[in-house]
């Protein structure tokens, strides 16, 4: 590749150098690849734009991780795996003296994460320490999650890595971190302050770690992912290929709504079709949907395409009508 075609296809869809990603649902799913996601990538990286990986998932270690997507095919650095575990431990650090207890919830990267910055590490509520922070790793226990409960009561400075409510694994949808935070909640009766996305912060190291000129993110959940890049004043994308599908993005208030919506990431790579305004609706592509009187109706081209997706939230975005007043097409979502 020359320096010239390479300079010219370091760029995503002409405007953005660096593509920030979640991880699962987005990447992978569980122990398995989502493909095209590895070749996606390393093309990518390959043009010169730049990746991180902005992760909710606290249980492991950047290298862990790296390891990971590696053994997919995926060139990755550790430097390039920006957790929430790092930046909860910052967190807790503004609540807790320094070198204090810190009694974790979660995984190995947690653990890791709460040494490096010179906290003790302690394992029961018996130690008195001086905060609990939580994050979601598949071997938390009922116990692990009395001791928090116990030294927070005790009063322990609390915070959570995120809120989670699902994760998505090969065999399906299975409960997530936010599940285990409220679990403690309902225990002690506050909730912690949450350090992943949806919050900024996260979403800023990143862009800071890059370098980024203009970031790219890519999410599959509109309440953590898509609503935290918003928040940071990142464009964002959504990817059906996880959590949040069709019917959710239609109907999503201001703040949750992408700027653009994918089959999988393999649409990175073609040019992306935007919606057109028409007298009675949105053209995407070979779709056309029309707002006629409430009703949101496909009115060319395949329902089940993105395409038409991206028409109807155009339409509906755009109505003066709340989406509990529209009458929208079952295909679109079904």
């Amino acid at each position: 590749m020359t320096s010239k075609s390479a300079s010219h296809q370091a760029l995503i869809w002409g405007s953005y150098d660096t593509l920030l990603a979640d991880l699962d649902g987005v990447v992978y799913e569980g122990k398995h690849a989502i493909e095209p996601a590895p070749s996606v990538i390393n093309g990518l990286q390959e043009a010169g734009v730049k990746v991180a990986y902005v992760t909710n998932n606290s249980s492991r270690t950047p290298e862990t991780v790296a390891e990971q997507l590696q053994g997919f095919g995926v060139n990755t650095l550790p430097a390039q795996v920006i957790g929430s575990a790092k930046i909860g431990v910052d967190l807790l650090a503004t609540l807790i003296p320094a070198g204090a207890k810190v009694l974790v919830v979660g995984g190995d990267g947690l653990r890791t994460a709460v040494i490096d910055a010179g906290f003790e590490l302690v394992k029961t509520s018996d130690d008195q320490p001086a905060g609990v922070i939580q994050g979601f790793a598949p071997e938390v226990a009922w116990t692990d999650l009395a001791e928090a409960s116990y030294a927070i009561q005790g009063g322990a400075k609390w915070v959570a890595t995120n809120q989670d409510w699902t994760i998505p694994r090969e065999k399906g949808m299975a409960p997530g971190n936010g599940t285990l935070v409220s679990a403690v909640h309902t225990a002690v009766g506050i909730l912690p302050p949450v350090a992943g996305k949806p919050e900024p912060e996260i979403f800023h190291v990143a862009v800071r770690s890059t370098g980024a000129q203009k970031a790219l993110f890519v999410g599959d959940r509109i309440d953590t992912d898509i609503t935290g890049a918003n928040r940071a004043g990142i464009d964002s994308v959504l990817v059906l290929t996880g959590v949040s599908g069709r019917k959710e993005v239609l109907g999503i208030k201001p703040e949750g709504r992408p700027k653009f919506i994918i089959d999988d990431l393999g649409e990175l790579l073609k040019p992306y079709e935007t919606p057109v305004a028409t007298k009675r609706g949105y053209k995407c592509g070979k779709s056309l949907v029309e707002l006629l009187g409430n009703k949101v109706m496909v009115v060319d081209g395949d329902p089940k395409s993105v395409e038409s997706l991206r028409a109807a939230c155009a339409v509906i975005y755009g109505s003066e009508l709340p989406i509990y007043a529209l009458d929208v097409e079952t295909s679109l979502y079904q």
